[in-house]
């Protein structure tokens, strides 16, 4: 039986590793695989957490109040819960250094989509023109993939940018201010689309509408944010699970693989990593090798498998990642009613903006704020503590947050590249990004587009709280190995195949030449099930 190595068990390590099973290959897996904990009173309701735990705020602010973002000291509107720290936890070999982006590594069981936003939506043939296949190729890939994990939508009027694939289920129920901001658009469709270039829908999430096998539909807890107590929402940790149940399966936990080594006709060995409990690096002989590691960590593992075979310092170009910014905004018709606990806590609505061409497509996300931390919006606000949270409760349900995703392209002057050092035990991975020409213009007429729109929807964006995230914020990572046609040095084929080595594979964003301004994660799972069904 052929055997295939995967490094890394993110979203495109898992589904390749169980198209690979399917195909009756046996497949071994190389992770650090950081865990959660149990699930706290899998079975309470936000409000009944609230008021059942000894220690409430311990578990959601946190017992030193991680949870916080504290005002002057961080940008972001949204914290990272102690419940989920353990997708962010390093490791001590990793070194970077960055201008004008802030990179994020994960190196939980999972990857970082144990703690993302369950959004799911397919590329079309526009968003594909840089690839070498087209959305036919994907199709099916996107409808095993759905069908595995579960994933809730319907065709609406944004089918026309997110093809409507088959495994569809119904979609979740929608909150009341989601509810209202739909039907207001439905009395105002034709302008919104017509002069505004607005398109509004119901977003596409993997979360469970009902019931497939173990796992149970959104019984709308209210404990999204914190990780879903019973697995309604899908995380790739999932399917590393359903591949351990194989016996073709192996998985190597608690390793942090750093480079692969190659004999003299350029065919992969072996993989090195240092294991966790700091004892001797360990060596593991490899047939084939895939790489999915997420964009960033592919690359530095490649750059320096590179350097240690050849004492070569590579420049990777061509980094990518979306550009987000998040809207918030007030809806007077809600103003004084009770938020919504009992609901699917991340976006239900999801806005699709035309551009100039199909690739300048804009995709925001509509989040009505219910059981999210409010203090990073209200900390903006420019009152006083006390009306502040007088404020706050009469107008928590009318609030909400669009987030806007950009485009990105590969470009020369985005690199990765390697900082050896002198003595260094571990090279240092360097990233340097250049915003594109005109970006900051682009922005602009985008957050005035919104402010439209958000009036016609009975809205108002709050002046001074339009917040641009850093590059690197949005995870969306892609572009330094990518796939080409011609055998180009650092590049790879239409199948993923490395023209450089000829049994390593790279299964993650780094592969992708073009970034549409959608999330990711969908097509990081599909094409890796498609890279794997492409191996012979």
């Amino acid at each position: 039986m052929k055997r295939i190595t995967v490094i890394g068990s993110g979203p495109s390590g898992v589904h390749f590793a169980r198209a690979a099973l399917s195909r009756g290959y046996a497949v071994e897996m190389i992770d650090v695989g950081y865990a959660p904990s149990p699930p706290v009173s899998p079975d309470a309701t936000f409000n009944e957490i609230k008021t059942g735990l000894d220690d409430p705020a311990g578990y959601l602010l946190g017992t030193a109040f991680e949870g916080i973002l504290l005002p002057g000291e961080q940008e972001e509107f949204y914290g990272v819960p102690p419940s989920k720290a353990y997708a962010q936890r390093q490791v001590p070999w990793l070194q970077t250094r960055s201008r004008n982006f802030a990179p994020m590594f994960s190196f939980a069981r999972g990857g970082l989509a144990e703690m993302w936003t369950a959004g799911c939506y397919p590329f079309n043939d526009a968003e594909l023109t840089a690839y070498p296949f087209d959305y036919a190729a994907l199709a099916p890939y996107y409808a095993d993939v759905a069908g595995n994990i579960g994933i809730n939508g319907e065709a609406d009027d944004l089918a026309g940018f997110l093809p409507v694939h088959d495994g569809l289920q119904e979609p979740l129920r929608l909150d009341e201010h989601s509810a209202l901001l739909l039907n207001r658009y439905a009395s105002k469709r034709e302008y919104l689309q017509q002069i505004l270039g607005c398109h509004v829908g119901r977003a596409r999430q993997a979360v469970l509408s009902r019931d497939m096998g173990e796992r149970k539909a959104c019984r709308y807890s209210g404990r999204c944010i914190w990780g879903c107590p019973t697995d309604s929402i899908y995380t790739p940790s999932l399917t590393l699970d359903e591949c351990m149940r194989s016996a073709h399966f192996t998985y190597h936990g608690g390793y942090y693989a750093t480079h692969f080594s190659c004999g003299d006709d350029g065919q992969v060995r072996a993989v090195c990593a240092q294991p966790l409990d700091g004892g001797e690096v360990r060596e593991f002989p490899v047939d084939t090798l895939v790489l999915a590691c997420g964009a960033l960590g592919t690359s530095k593992l490649y750059l320096e498998s590179v350097y240690r075979q050849t004492g070569e310092v590579k420049v990777l170009r061509g980094l990518m990642d979306n550009r987000q910014l998040l809207v918030p905004f007030l809806n007077p018709g809600m103003i004084g009613r009770q938020y919504q606990a009992d609901s699917y806590q991340y976006n239900q609505l999801a806005i699709g903006l035309t551009g100039d061409t199909p690739e300048d497509y804009v995709h925001c996300l509509v989040t009505t704020l219910k059981t999210a931390m409010q203090h990073p919006v209200i900390e903006r606000f420019p009152l006083d503590l006390r009306t502040g949270i007088h404020v706050m409760r009469n107008i928590h349900a009318a609030l909400g947050v669009v987030n806007v995703n950009f485009h990105d392209t590969r470009r020369d002057d985005c690199t990765l590249t390697l900082d050896v050092g002198e003595g260094a035990d571990s090279p240092q991975l360097v990233l340097d990004y250049v915003p594109p020409a005109g970006e900051q213009e682009r922005i602009k007429q985008t957050v005035r587009r919104l402010k439209k729109i958000l009036r016609q929807l009975g809205c108002f964006v709050p002046p001074g709280m339009v917040h641009t995230r850093p590059m690197g914020a949005s995870v969306h990572y892609a572009g330094t190995l990518p796939m080409s046609v011609e055998p180009r040095p650092m590049t790879v084929s239409a199948e993923c195949r490395s023209h450089d080595f000829p049994n390593l594979y790279i299964a993650d964003g780094a592969t992708f030449p073009f970034l549409p301004a959608k999330n990711i994660t969908f097509t990081l799972m599909a094409n890796a099930a498609r890279v794997a069904a492409c191996i012979d």
